[in-house]
């Protein structure tokens, strides 16, 4: 119940979002491949095995890469990131058609995707690279990324305040290969079938008219 009272506040909120700023039809890191216009969107919600599974299910999502940002470390490895020394974040770097879904739904998926008023951790994951952090490409992505967290704190729609860190995006590393994709190609392990999965139940009973076909 606490999620779904969640989510109806962010759809109101979505909805004085757009009311707020009409003008903001297009993302500012627009592009455009093979005649389809894209943009990217970059979140921090935990661990990344779990925010790429979730993003996967979403129509007009493109792609979803697990990688790293906002440390100080040039192509920093799985290994160093889990030491907590580089300042990275584990992150998803989304590639979305804006024709079919907006950054005000990529950011409601974002808050429901995990706990952000857990500082440096979400469960069991703990450490500064499990942090809960928006990495914004432009402008828009920043004042939409502020004007969301600072609403849904005076929402009340947590107990706790909410400690989610936004921020420009000034690097982005993809982690390695076989954390790609990682729930689809891994689903039986255990960290999968205990931890991933009741929070992708979760996510797609909230999202239900937001998923692609199949899901």
């Amino acid at each position: 119940m606490r999620k779904y009272s969640i989510f109806i506040c962010l759809i109101a909120l979505a909805l004085f979002a757009c009311a707020q700023n009409k003008k903001d039809k297009v993302p500012g890191d627009m592009e455009v491949s093979n005649n389809q216009k894209t943009a990217t969107a970059t979140f921090g919600g935990g661990c990344f095995w779990c925010t790429e599974a979730q993003f996967q299910e979403l129509d007009g999502v493109i792609k979803v890469e697990s990688g790293f940002a906002g440390g100080n470390v040039a192509n920093p490895t799985y290994e160093e990131v889990c030491t907590g020394t580089t300042g990275h974040a584990e992150v998803i770097k989304v590639t979305y058609d804006p024709a079919k879904i907006s950054y005000d739904e990529l950011l409601q998926a974002f808050w429901l995707s995990h706990d952000p008023t857990q500082l440096n951790r979400q469960g069991n994951d703990v450490g500064t690279q499990y942090r809960s952090v928006i990495f914004y490409n432009s402008e828009e992505q920043k004042e939409k990324a502020e004007l969301y967290k600072k609403k849904l704190q005076e929402s009340g729609a947590y107990d706790k305040p909410i400690v989610t860190e936004i921020a420009p995006l000034t690097n982005f590393y993809a982690a390695e290969d076989y954390h790609q994709n990682y729930y689809n190609q891994n689903g039986s392990q255990p960290y999968c079938t205990f931890v991933i999965k009741p929070k992708l139940e979760k996510f797609k009973k909230a999202f239900a008219g937001h998923l692609k076909k199949g899901y």
